[in-house]
C-alpha cells in the first residue's frame, strides 16, 4: 500500500513524469509485463497485434464510435480521483481488520466502486452475475489440450456440425484447412485464446447454423481472392472480446465492461452471443471494405469499436437488443 502511495503522490507532483510506473512495467529482463491490451496468451495469429489504441472509427460521422488514443500519463484531475480513491481503500481496509460497523460499510462501498473516465461508477454485483462472471472466467482459463479426450471429442463435434454429410478426418490431417484452420493440426490456432474459442465455435454452429455455414462456406457477397480463414478468424474473435470486456482484469475498468455485466445477468450465455453477433459483424464489414487477407487486422480492429459503440450507446439490456445481431439468421443476400 505505501508504495502505491509513494506512486501516485509522485504522479501528483509531476504527472509527466511517472517514472515509477514505467519501471513496474517491466520485467526483471527488460520485457514489458502484461497489461489489459497485451494480454498474457498471445498475439492473434493472422496479423501483428496491435493494442486497443489507434483503432479506427467505424463511422467517422459518429464521434462516439472508437476509442480515443490513451497517452501515457494521467491528467491531474485522474491522478487524484485515483489517490482518493486509494485513501478510501486503505482506512476501509483498517476500520474493517478492526471489525467495526463503520469499516464493514466503507468495505462494502469501495468494494464495488471503480473509476470510468474520472467519475465513481457503483457496480454492486448480484450473487448471479458473480457466479456467471466467475464461470466465464474459469473457461477462459483453460487452454486447448490436444491430448485431452474432451477436447478431442469438441473438435470432432465442430466437423460433424460444419460438414455434416462429410466423413470425420483423422485429428491431424490438411483436410482441417478447408474449414480455415492454418495447418494441418488444428490444435496448433489455439494458442491465442484456448479452448473457450472452440466453445465459443460449437456455440455459434448449434445456435445459429444458417449464419454459421453462409460465413464458413463464404457464401455471401464478392469475396476475395485472399479470404480470411474461417477457423483461425474465429479464435481471434474470441481473443478480441476476451480484451474488450476486461474479462482478465480484476474489476471493469471501461463502460464496455460494465455493460457486459447488465448481458450475463440476463443470459448466461452472453458471451457465446456476442461471439456471434461479432463474427457476422466482422464478415460484413469485410464485405464492405472489399478487403484482403493482409487487411484482417483492421477488420477485426472496426470490429471491436462497432461493438463498443452498440454496447454503450444502445444500453443493450440483451445481446439481441444489439442492432448487429440482426445480421444474424438474415437471409442470403448479395452485397
Amino acid at each position: 500500500m505505501g508504495s502505491d502511495f509513494s506512486r501516485i503522490l509522485q504522479c501528483l507532483v509531476n504527472p509527466q513524469d511517472d517514472s515509477s510506473t514505467k519501471e513496474n512495467s517491466k520485467d526483471r529482463e527488460g520485457k514489458p509485463s502484461c497489461t489489459f491490451e497485451e494480454d498474457p496468451l498471445c498475439e492473434p495469429l493472422l496479423a501483428e497485434h496491435h493494442s486497443k489504441e489507434g483503432y479506427p472509427e467505424f463511422n467517422q460521422n459518429n464521434p462516439q464510435v472508437g476509442n480515443q488514443k490513451r497517452k501515457g500519463s494521467f491528467s491531474f484531475t485522474s491522478v487524484l480521483s485515483q489517490f482518493v480513491n486509494h485513501c478510501i481503500r486503505w482506512i476501509a481496509n483498517i476500520f474493517a481488520s478492526s471489525g467495526s460497523l463503520l469499516g464493514r460499510l466503507l468495505h462494502l462501498q469501495t468494494s464495488s466502486t471503480t473509476l470510468l473516465n474520472n467519475k465513481k461508477i457503483l457496480l454492486s454485483l448480484n450473487p448471479r452475475q458473480e457466479e456467471r462472471l466467475r464461470i466465464l472466467k474459469q473457461r477462459l482459463d483453460i487452454p486447448f489440450n490436444g491430448s485431452c479426450a474432451d477436447h478431442q471429442d469438441a473438435l470432432k463435434q465442430l466437423w460433424k456440425l460444419a460438414y455434416p454429410e462429410r466423413k470425420l478426418p483423422p485429428l491431424k490431417s490438411e483436410l482441417w484447412k478447408e474449414m480455415g484452420w492454418q495447418s494441418a493440426d488444428p490444435s496448433t490456432d489455439f494458442r491465442s485464446a484456448g479452448f473457450i474459442s472452440l466453445e465459443n465455435l460449437i456455440f455459434f454452429a448449434k445456435n445459429y447454423p444458417e449464419s454459421f455455414q453462409r460465413l464458413l462456406n463464404k457464401k455471401d457477397g464478392r469475396r476475395s481472392d485472399f479470404e480470411y480463414p474461417f477457423a483461425a478468424a474465429g479464435v481471434n474473435i474470441s481473443f478480441m472480446l476476451t480484451q474488450m470486456l476486461g474479462l482478465r482484469s480484476e474489476m471493469p475498468a471501461a463502460e464496455v465492461e460494465c455493460r457486459f455485466l447488465d448481458l450475463i445477468d440476463v443470459d448466461e450465455a452472453a458471451f457465446d452471443r456476442l461471439y456471434c453477433v461479432a463474427f457476422q459483424l466482422l464478415d460484413s464489414l469485410w464485405l464492405s471494405k472489399c478487403a484482403t487477407y493482409m487487411e484482417f487486422n483492421e477488420v477485426l480492429k472496426s470490429t471491436r469499436a462497432q461493438l463498443e459503440h452498440e454496447l454503450t450507446a444502445a444500453r443493450a439490456s440483451s445481446v439481441g437488443d444489439l442492432p448487429a445481431y440482426q445480421l444474424l439468421n438474415r437471409k442470403l443476400c448479395c452485397l
